[in-house]
């Protein structure tokens, strides 16, 4: 079990979701500033490769395997969630690992875990 987790009171799987999609969303933003990219139109094209529940269900695909119990419980809590919305412009496999997906970094943001935040978004965005 990971050590912050242990006695941890998380928030529904909901809302480590949100949350979790909100801390992505900065690290796209980040990466792509970083990559010298001024222009917000650029930006926010780019930024699409990476934030559409599609190319999230990808990314969760690349790291389960390295995800911890606690991790895979609350992906799993997330995907099985009956409060997801009807996806718009994904199958609904992919909505359910994106959300699993945006669940697990919600929960690393909700404990400060920075390191293990940074470690499973860059591997996530490796080709």
């Amino acid at each position: 079990m990971h050590e912050k987790t242990v006695g941890a009171k998380l928030p529904s799987v909901m809302a480590l979701a949100y949350l979790g999609d909100a801390r992505h969303s900065l690290y796209v933003r980040r990466m792509l500033v970083g990559e010298g990219i001024s222009k917000s139109g650029e930006l926010n094209r780019r930024s699409l490769e990476y934030v559409t529940a599609k190319a999230q269900a990808e990314m969760f695909r690349k790291i389960e395997p390295q995800l911890t119990e606690d991790e895979l419980a609350v992906a799993r809590r997330a995907s099985n969630s009956q409060h997801l919305n009807k996806p718009k412009r994904a199958s609904v496999a992919d909505y359910r690992h994106a959300t699993a997906f945006e669940a697990v970094i919600g929960m690393l943001t909700w404990l400060c875990d920075e390191d293990r935040i940074e470690e499973l978004l860059a591997l996530a965005a490796k080709d």
